[in-house]
């Protein structure tokens, strides 16, 4: 049997939107993002853009009629990793492969939890950005002179309707380790934490009818939202309702999210 991927870090997470300059120029206005590198194809126009560390690529289709039904999305998420061991354990758990361009591959999501993981032998974070002529901004930018507070990822959601089933995925597939077990009241639902790589997978299945149920029952499993840390709530509440946004109920009581129309369709959540 293969041994676990066991991911060194997490590169970035992949966002499906329908209008890629338009959702770029979206994050760059309501976060101060960097526009880090952009990446046009015939398949998609795809980009990377920093917002507190965190990286997101999306991927916008040149016509959006093949994924109107199911809208923006997030895609799934790139660890850097081993691609030997990335390899074994894809054959050994029988995962089909969606993508392969050699250096990096995304596994299918209908396989692994509705999420596309990607696989990379590299890192992002420490690179020089041609497009900024300069690194990324240090987590001290972001948590000390931006007025939101950013204190990087808390953590990313991913919905499951077997919780079991999707932690006993987590754990022979990246060797993930298990940090809490909680419930989530304000989503009907149960949450196990997830450690893997450098940062946490949030489980989320739900246990009866509330906002889990009724967003697996459109979407499916995959990837739900990206959490963000920041050093206060009332202060970055207060931050989006300056900007005419006004925020939405987020996983827990001690978090909120922004409706998703003001981040390219995609969740955002904030939380201590």
């Amino acid at each position: 049997m293969a041994p676990p991927i066991t991911p060194v870090r997490m590169n970035h997470l992949n966002a499906v939107v329908e209008d890629f300059p338009a959702s770029a120029a979206q994050l760059g206005a309501l976060f101060g993002a960097d526009f880090l590198l952009d990446l046009p194809q015939a398949e998609w126009h795809a980009g990377l853009v920093d917002v507190g560390r965190v990286i997101f690529e999306l991927f916008a289709p040149p016509s959006f009629l093949l994924n109107a039904r199911y809208g923006p999305h997030y895609l799934g998420v790139e660890y850097q990793a081993d691609m030997a061991v990335v390899r074994a354990a894809i054959a050994d758990h029988g995962i089909r492969i969606a993508r392969d361009i050699g250096v990096a591959l995304h596994t299918h999501p209908a396989d692994t939890l509705g999420v596309a993981f990607e696989f990379y032998d590299g890192q992002f974070h420490d690179n020089d950005w041609p497009l900024l002529g300069r690194k990324m901004h240090p987590a001290s930018h972001w948590l000390c002179h931006h007025p939101l507070g950013l204190m990087g990822l808390k953590h990313y959601t991913i919905s499951s309707s077997v919780l079991t089933k999707a932690a006993a995925f987590l754990e022979s597939f990246l060797g993930a380790t298990r940090v809490y077990d909680e419930a989530r009241p304000d989503l009907a639902a149960q949450a196990l934490g997830y450690h893997c790589g450098d940062g946490i997978i949030e489980l989320q299945a739900p246990t009866g009818i509330g906002p889990l149920h009724s967003h697996l029952t459109r979407w499916g499993e995959g990837i739900r939202s990206t959490v963000f840390a920041v050093a206060n709530l009332a202060v970055a509440r207060a931050y989006f309702l300056e900007r005419g946004i006004t925020p939405i109920a987020g996983s827990t009581a001690d978090s909120f999210a922004l409706p998703p129309e003001a981040t390219g369709g995609v969740l955002f959540e904030f939380a201590v």
